[in-house]
């Protein structure tokens, strides 16, 4: 531009000094000129400095230009080490990122949206069996048992189609499938994303073969301590910080009467009777506060209150735990009815014992002289006229002097029994025969015997069994005055066969029932109290049994059961 401009200014000035000179030579024309002239020198000077004003814009524009290729010069360096930072950043955080993935313990695959594997990190290959390079471009299915195998295209063309995720973004159990054809549980969480515009699912799997195999071995742990629980004899209960029921097995439900629906969510004290139902809570409270243990750890006696009201005594061991931080007591219940029945039994035949030496010593000492002084009466008396007071005398003397030899024949029975002469016995022929005896007594004789039903043949010795059937026959004829209709009922139950005698007289009040066979107890005017006490022994002495129960109809009836032979 700069040249233009000089080269434009020199045409001017030349044009200028060539227009003077065709002046000098027409002169005619000078005066047409000379305005001309008058005007070329100043156009010449105007392009000179135009030329001067265009070369220093020229001059100021290279300078620019010149900056600003070194500005754009500098910012493409800079540029271009931005990018090579960046690329070296991005090499490093997809290195790093590889990283992370491969050391990850969990599998990580990647497939596109036909179920191609894509990417398959090193957890994957521990879990699998297989190596990325061997697996990946194949479908994701070849890691899934029937039936998924089939089924896993089908589910992600759905997928596909509707947007309806079964699994992705949410998560969940599922089988997996080794290289060597065995299945494992997994734990599979699937995300989806979008790279360079095509869809990928990414699948973290998580191995659950050791959480499965311990929750299997706690379940059967848990089997084996319930079934041991569940089939263990004694009652085993266990509360909570507040006393609450949380455990109630079987063994616990048969001592008490509840049954474990019932008890759960209860206070333990329902089990108590008082004094100790009311006094429990305040015990628990007070060991939380003190942690003084009486009981934990120990174990005593106590008294359990069954559902009917009933009470029973108890072996009552006492552990304390802590379950997820919070305390348990456990309680173990042993039944201690049949060790207080055989203590009580232990003490009875201690007792009796020495009653026998005392009975033995008595018939020693008293019946032989008693004997003597029965003989010296009578011939006493058979030498007083009979119809003399003094012969009346004699006569009641010798009845009380027999009087008291039955007692020493009862009380000989009661302490010394003889042992059973076993052999086999019909029972309906046994209480017959004993009826009949009983019919030839005048102060029976408005009592019928009836007697129905049969058993089996037992082992028994039938003089024995003849004197508890003749105590029972008079007790039940006196309880209805002597007059009325016994009734004897035979039959078995198992391997016991039953005698039941059944009167018609007022019932024995519960007081009195509780110590009927207590020895030298009795409501009669007249009696030893020893006839129930000792037709207990002798049942007893033949492995059987004898109860007696009052129904609310009235009467009562008194059940011999003996073991069949």
């Amino acid at each position: 531009m700069a040249i233009l401009a000089l080269t434009s200014a020199f045409t001017v000035t030349v044009a200028s000094v060539m227009v003077y000179r065709a002046i000098d030579v027409d002169s005619n024309a000078s005066s047409r000129l000379r305005v001309v002239g008058n005007v070329l020198p100043v156009a010449a000077l105007a392009n000179i400095v135009i030329v001067l004003v265009i070369w220093r814009l020229a001059a100021a524009d290279s300078r620019r230009q010149t900056e600003s290729a070194g500005i754009l010069q500098t910012d493409k360096s800079n540029l271009e080490r931005q990018i090579a930072a960046g690329a070296s950043d991005l090499r490093d955080s997809n290195e790093r990122l590889r990283s992370v993935i491969d050391s990850a313990v969990d599998g990580i695959v990647v497939i596109d949206d036909k179920g191609r594997i894509e990417a398959f990190n090193r957890g994957a290959e521990r879990l699998f069996g297989y190596p990325a390079s061997e697996v990946q471009g194949r479908n994701v299915n070849m890691l899934m048992p029937s039936p998924y195998h089939e089924e896993h295209d089908g589910y992600l063309a759905r997928f596909l189609a509707t947007g309806s995720a079964h699994i992705i973004g949410i998560g969940r159990e599922v089988i997996g499938r080794r290289r060597d054809g065995t299945l494992f549980p997994l734990h599979l969480s699937v995300g989806e994303m979008a790279v360079a515009g095509e869809r990928k699912f990414t699948g973290v799997l998580h191995d659950l073969s050791s959480r499965v195999s311990l929750e299997k071995q706690l379940r059967s742990s848990e089997a084996r301590w319930r079934a041991i629980v569940e089939s263990a004899v004694d009652g085993i209960v266990v509360i909570d910080a507040h006393g609450r029921i949380e455990a109630f097995n079987p063994a616990a439900e048969r001592l008490f009467g509840y049954n474990d629906r019932e008890v759960r969510g209860s206070n333990v004290n329902t089990l108590m009777p008082s004094p100790y139902h009311e006094e429990h809570d305040r015990y628990l409270a007070r060991y939380h506060a003190t942690h003084v243990k009486k009981i934990i750890g120990i174990g005593r006696e106590v008294t359990g209150r069954r559902k009917d009201g009933s009470t029973f005594p108890l072996q009552l061991s006492v552990a304390e735990m802590v379950l997820d931080g919070e305390t348990r007591f456990t309680g173990i219940l042993h039944d201690l009815t049949e060790r207080t029945r055989i203590e009580a039994q232990l003490r009875e035949q201690t007792a009796l014992a020495r009653l026998g030496e005392m009975a033995a010593v008595i018939a020693h000492e008293v019946k032989n002289p008693l004997a003597g002084i029965r003989g010296a009466i009578q011939i006493i008396g058979g030498r007083l006229p009979k119809e003399s007071k003094d012969a009346q005398i004699t006569q009641e003397i010798v009845s009380r002097i027999d009087a008291l030899n039955v007692l020493m024949k009862d009380l000989l029975m009661f302490a010394r029994p003889p042992q059973p002469k076993t052999a086999p016995v019909e029972l309906n022929d046994l209480v017959r025969s004993t009826a009949d005896l009983l019919s030839a007594d005048p102060a029976l004789k408005n009592i019928r015997v009836e007697v129905e039903g049969s058993a089996p043949a037992v082992l028994a010795d039938p003089d024995l069994l003849k004197i508890v059937f003749v105590n029972l026959l008079v007790n039940g004829a006196h309880a209805m005055n002597s007059e009325g209709i016994l009734r004897v009922a035979i039959g078995s139950q198992g391997h016991a066969a039953e005698v039941a005698f059944r009167d018609s007289g007022p019932g024995i009040p519960e007081d009195v029932r509780a110590r009927i066979f207590t020895p030298f107890f009795t409501t009669k005017s007249r009696g030893s109290g020893l006839g129930l006490p000792t037709a207990k022994r002798l049942v007893e002495a033949h492995h059987g049994t004898i109860n007696i129960e009052c129904p609310p109809a009235g009467g009562t009836t008194v059940t011999v059961q003996l073991p069949t032979a």
